[in-house]
């Protein structure tokens, strides 16, 4: 009678294949070394984005919020118009606001800075209603503005139906090229100094035009920014 296996040996699971072990360890291996890189990748990703943001915070900022700053012995300024009868002007410089409608010190009409061209420091602002103002203090204050003064003006709303033709010439004095045809409702800003030889560089005016206005019955708004030479003599 032949012997049988034992019960033991015939119930033993077969042993494992070494193949496929050393499959799974490699299987093992790859999944932990991908989850190393990502974890790498994106340490230093977020490492550079946030020294980028650091540095985009420490990004110098120009006065008066200009796009460049200005060399030695200039002064930084940005005049900006109103825009139509409802957002006043705004008169910086040297990243000081002079006149805004923050600072309550604007009017309709124009509204002038009056600044020493040789410390520039302000004198005095103003702003002369010109549409039913009395356009006899704008002359007292233009005839009184002293040799060496930075004068800075923006429009609002209406600055130049009360003008005449003596405003007009102090105006093209102090610089201006294109007071002398400056009428209803057109904007204007002007940077000019008083005893300048020349035509003032700083200036712009856009015509109220319905055809072309921006807003109904008025312009756009005008904005510029410079460097005004500081007066050294």
């Amino acid at each position: 009678m032949t012997q049988g296996l034992p019960r033991a040996a015939a119930l033993s699971p077969p042993l494992s294949h070494p193949a496929g072990v050393i499959r799974s360890l490699v299987l093992l291996l790859t999944l932990l070394g991908s989850w190393f890189l990502m974890q790498t990748y994106f340490q230093h990703s977020w490492k550079a984005i946030s020294l980028r943001s650091w540095l985009g915070e420490r990004l110098p900022r120009h006065k008066c919020g200009n796009q460049k700053s200005c060399p030695q012995n200039y002064f930084a300024f940005k005049i900006i118009s109103g825009a139509a009868n409802v957002v006043g002007p705004s008169i910086c410089f040297e990243d000081l606001v002079l006149m805004s409608s923050v600072k309550n010190n604007i009017g309709r009409g124009l509204n002038i800075a009056l600044v020493n061209g040789t410390t520039g420091k302000l004198l005095k602002t103003d702003a002369f209603d010109m549409y039913s103002g009395d356009i006899t203090k704008l002359q007292t204050f233009l005839q009184g503005i002293k040799r060496g003064t930075l004068v800075l003006t923006a429009s609002y709303d209406d600055a130049a139906t009360k003008m005449n033709d003596k405003v007009r010439a102090y105006f093209t004095e102090l610089g201006s090229s294109h007071v002398g045809k400056l009428g209803f409702r057109d904007n204007w800003i002007f940077l000019g100094a008083k005893g300048l030889m020349n035509k003032s560089p700083f200036e712009k005016y856009i015509k109220n035009d319905g055809e072309t206005n921006k807003y109904e019955g008025w312009p756009e708004l005008l904005e510029m920014e410079g460097c005004a030479p500081r007066k050294m003599d």
